[in-house]
This record gives C-alpha cells, structure tokens and sequence, in this order.
C-alpha cells in the first residue's frame, strides 16, 4: 500500500511542477517594459506555404532594453514578419531597414503597469487553483485506498504529506508572483 501512496505523491509533484511551468510560460508573455526576444513566441508566419514560428525563421535578439531586432535567415520575407508581427496584435510598431526587423518597445505607463500585475495576479491564482485540484484528486485517491484496506494512520500521514507538497508548490506560485510584480513595477 505505501507503494501505491509514493506513486500518488509522486504523481502529484509532477502535476503541480507543471502548473508552476505553465505560470511561467504564461508569465513570460506579460510583457515587463523592457524588450525581451520572449515576446514575439507566439508570432508565426506564412514561410513557403508553412506556418513556422518566427524564431525558426530569423535570429531575434534584443540590442537594448527598448529594442528587439529580427533578422530574417532569408531577406525575402522580411515584409512578412512585419505583417505577422502586427497580424499577431502584440502592440508593437515593426519597421524595417532592408536587412532586419527593429521593434521599439514603448515604455509602460503607471496605469498599464497596474493591469499588467493585476493580470499576473489572476494567473498566479488560476495555477493556485490547478494546483488545489491536483491535492483534491490525489486525496480522494487515497481515500479510496483507505476503503481498500489502508490504515487510518497511513491514511492520514499521506493526506498531511499532500497537503505539505500543496503549500510548497503554493509558496513557489507567490514567490513567482512577487518577482515578476516587481519586475513590472520597476521602471
């Protein structure tokens, strides 16, 4: 039975360790005011009848903070990237200089700096939420072992075990949390 216990246990650390990776995915696409190749993930476009995520068809670096440069592997598509990244309605002006794309990415104002953390705030609390469903599950699986022959004890020592693994994975959300509301909030 305790086999079965540490398999639940198991289960439940990796489930939650990927709702803190799709908070940080997610997270990462809350624009912070600096410019950062990790904005244009979601861009793709149309590369010889294909539809190919910007990153596979040019080198995006970030010369400065206010800056992202794309340099398209082959020049001919440079107006598509364009087209793509306003296509893709990040809020960013492309322009082009025959070789590369330049982005300049706009200061944040006081006020959008308040959605934007307002917005990571209903993120955090949505993986919070996964998280809780996940002990939810794994409880409920133990209390079916319980019914099944499982000592009370046992029983219970696995359910604090879950309930201890679901405050470290939500500690883990709040310190996420407080960095990136600081590091939108910082100017």
């Amino acid at each position: 039975m305790t086999e079965e216990i540490d398999f639940y246990l198991d289960l439940t650390k990796e489930q939650m360790n990927d709702a803190i990776s799709h908070l940080e995915l997610v997270l990462s696409k809350i624009r912070a005011g600096k410019a950062s190749p990790q904005m244009l993930r979601s861009v793709t476009l149309d590369y010889y009848g294909v539809q190919t995520p910007l990153s596979q068809a040019s080198n995006i670096t970030t010369p400065d903070a206010q800056t992202i440069l794309v340099q398209p592997f082959d020049k001919t598509i440079i107006t598509e990237i364009e087209q793509s990244i306003i296509d893709a309605n990040l809020g960013f002006n492309p322009s082009n200089n025959g070789e590369s794309v330049i982005i300049n990415v706009p200061p944040l104002t006081e006020d959008r700096r308040r959605e934007l953390v307002k917005q990571a705030k209903t993120e955090i609390e949505n993986s919070k939420v996964s998280i809780r469903n996940v002990r939810q599950k794994t409880n409920d699986e133990i209390k079916k072992l319980g019914k099944s022959g499982l000592s009370e004890d046992l029983e219970r020592d696995a359910c604090n075990n879950v309930q201890e693994i679901t405050n470290q994975f939500v500690e883990k959300a709040d310190k996420i949390f407080s960095v990136k509301e600081s590091e939108i909030m910082t100017v």
